[in-house]
């Protein structure tokens, strides 16, 4: 039996200076909150060094399930109105498990 592939997530957000202490206020949960969800195998998003406001971006869960599960959860989270209108520049893409 084909194991479904894991589903990965890489990229970032770029944050307008005025919105980034709210953002990063409300990463703590957003991440214990994923970390948590069933599938999740890893997340982390973490502040560039070099691009002031940048947030890079990396999921992975167990598959598409699992994946489509986060996105419904993040989608009515306290993490989806802090972040409203802040463009994501994420690449998802299947990968063997």
């Amino acid at each position: 039996m084909t194991q479904a592939p894991n589903i990965v997530l890489t990229g970032h957000i770029d944050v307008p200076e005025e919105r980034r202490e709210a953002i990063r206020a409300a990463l703590p949960a957003h991440i214990q909150l994923t970390r948590a969800e069933p599938g999740c195998l890893s997340f982390l998003v973490v502040e560039d060094r070099c691009h002031p406001g940048r947030f890079n971006v990396s999921e992975r869960f167990t598959d598409r399930a699992a994946f489509d599960a986060h996105q419904a959860r993040m989608k009515s989270s306290d993490w989806a109105t802090i972040t409203a209108g802040i463009p994501r520049h994420y690449t998802v893409t299947e990968v063997p498990a």
